[in-house]
């Protein structure tokens, strides 16, 4: 892991997901691991914190949540829009080596057993919380964040810094057909 990640407090983790980005959803079963993107993940509650995310029936990262009740959501940078239109378009089901293909780096933090991708700014652990009516009629799993980081040259001091940071660290907002935003500048009320 980088020098500048370091933990983000629990009570914060709702904060890297406020301004709506595109995540990255890995997860890990029987030795098999996978990383797809997803556009629809947001916060749900504080404390415990949780949050949401939808993860169509077709996806091989479903079943490998469902099998293992874990996941991981990361925050891809605006330098990982190739890789992740990539993981977002490749299915693990037609191709094994999906990941390497798509340029994606893995890690693991120390005390859990769940695939990392390199470079994000953001990293949350989660435990599935099984809520099967919800996951088969409209595809939205719940997860217990039980444990964050966060690249400090973006997040620090419990916000985002994306006004002073490289432009490379910007968080990705996908709107359609491969058409994704970068966040813009700051402003205040």
């Amino acid at each position: 892991m980088r020098a500048s990640i370091r933990p983000v407090d629990l009570a914060k983790a709702y904060r890297l997901l406020n301004h709506g980005p595109t995540v990255l959803v890995s997860a890990r079963h029987q030795a098999v691991d996978n990383v797809m993107a997803a556009a629809w993940c947001c916060a749900l509650d504080f404390d415990p914190p949780k949050l949401t995310v939808v993860i169509d029936k077709i996806t091989r990262t479903r079943a490998l949540i469902e099998g293992s009740g874990r996941f991981a959501i990361q925050i891809p940078t605006l330098a990982q829009l190739q890789l992740t239109q990539a993981v977002g378009n490749r299915s693990l089901a037609d191709d094994a080596d999906k990941l390497a293909h798509a340029g994606v780096e893995l890690f693991e933090q120390e005390g859990h057993d769940l695939p990392l991708v390199a470079g994000c700014s953001a990293w949350l652990i989660c435990e599935l919380i099984r809520e099967p009516h919800n996951q088969e009629a409209y595809d939205l799993f719940i997860g217990e964040v039980v444990a964050v980081w966060a690249d400090e040259r973006v997040f620090r001091d419990g916000r985002w810094h994306f006004e002073t940071a490289d432009r490379g660290l910007r968080s990705l907002h996908h709107v359609a057909g491969g058409h994704y935003y970068a966040i813009g500048e700051a402003v205040k009320a």
